[in-house]
């Protein structure tokens, strides 16, 4: 993961004519570099939360055409299969749970979302759970981090303890609010793109274009958990109402030989793609007490095994991770100091 900064920066010396790509794009902050600086990109990921999220980074919409689909979707749509128990009766005011879910029952049965369906439906994951404030409220929820979901057991025991029961939260005066913030005449001018839902190392999709740059940041070796940390964003987008422990479609973690192998079929994947002479960046750390390896070594293995031509030309010192921004920042407290992290430098040779 790495900050907005980065691929801005990196992009800098790109042309128009560039086309940018991120194997994993996570929410999307390289392909909303690549749109600030006017250039088309694509991005996959294998989470619908994240792809929910980056999606969102490529439309231009109008602030009143999101409350306006809103309130036609609360005026329509039935709140089907509303969740039963105490977390959710701790978690949100019954009033606010049946405005959730009318919206997920319109979001997981609509085939095809348009731009104003894609910018409600992120706005929606981003006030699903949070802090409670003590003026007018910003989330939808009962006190609750807004970076990840706690589970269940946890959160039910959190709330009775302190005795935090959920106030009601008008759903559409907080969308209003919000789309108003972001949804403003300040936004970036759209520029072509796509974001897949996906697995980049079997993607079969063809861009319209071939690829000429590559930002990404891959899962750090060890870091498999950021379904299960975001169990709730991923109810709403048609999952199950309990936290599901399996990693179907993500890296393999279980050993670093396992991880380096799969790393090498993005690369390989991602060279198909891309023009000769394409560059590659990779922003790469590890979590301590999970490899034993260091991150230079884990990429330079999988480049090698990749064997595709991506030939590495700088591999440069990106400093310690930022709290806000680590991959590993939910071990914090845990994993002893964090491992420098590595900034990438390659040219596909083939």
């Amino acid at each position: 993961m790495f900050p907005l900064s980065f691929p801005y920066r990196v992009l800098q010396s790109s042309k128009k004519s560039d086309i940018i790509y991120d194997p994993f794009c996570g929410r999307g902050t390289t392909n909303f570099a690549a749109r600030i600086l006017g250039l088309s990109s694509y991005g996959v990921d294998s989470n619908p939360i994240a792809h929910a999220v980056a999606q969102s980074k490529l439309q231009y919409v109008d602030q009143n055409h999101i409350y306006s689909r809103c309130v036609d979707i609360i005026n329509e749509y039935d709140a089907i299969d509303i969740p039963q128990g105490d977390f959710w009766e701790l978690a949100y005011h019954p009033n606010t749970l049946i405005s959730i879910c009318q919206l997920r029952n319109y979001f997981i049965n609509k085939e095809l979302l348009d731009d104003i369906d894609i910018s409600l439906r992120a706005l929606i994951l981003g006030i699903l759970h949070g802090p409670r404030m003590k003026t007018q409220p910003s989330y939808l929820s009962n006190q609750m981090p807004r970076t990840f979901s706690t589970k269940p057991n946890y959160s039910i025991q959190y709330w009775r303890k302190n005795l935090l029961s959920p106030t009601e939260v008008n759903l559409l005066d907080l969308v209003e609010r919000r789309s108003k913030y972001i949804f403003n005449e300040h936004q970036v001018k759209k520029v072509d793109g796509a974001i897949l839902l996906g697995d980049s190392r079997s993607l079969t999709n063809t861009f319209e274009n071939k690829i000429t740059r590559v930002i990404t940041s891959p899962p750090y070796y060890g870091m498999s958990t950021y379904e299960q940390d975001q169990w709730l964003r991923n109810w709403f987008l048609g999952g199950n109402d309990q936290v599901d422990y399996t990693n179907r479609a993500q890296l393999k973690h279980g050993s670093e030989s396992v991880f380096v192998n799969d790393l090498a079929k993005v690369w390989a994947n991602t060279a198909h793609r891309c023009t000769p002479d394409a560059k590659l960046t990779i922003r790469f750390g590890a979590l301590p007490s999970k490899s034993k390896k260091t991150p230079r070594e884990l990429i330079k293995e999988s480049l090698t095994l990749a064997d595709c031509g991506w030939e590495i030309s700088t591999i440069r010192s990106a400093g310690e991770p930022k709290s806000a921004n680590r991959q590993a920042n939910q071990f914090k407290g845990t994993t002893g100091n964090y491992v420098e992290e590595i900034d990438v430098y390659a040219t596909l040779n083939t």
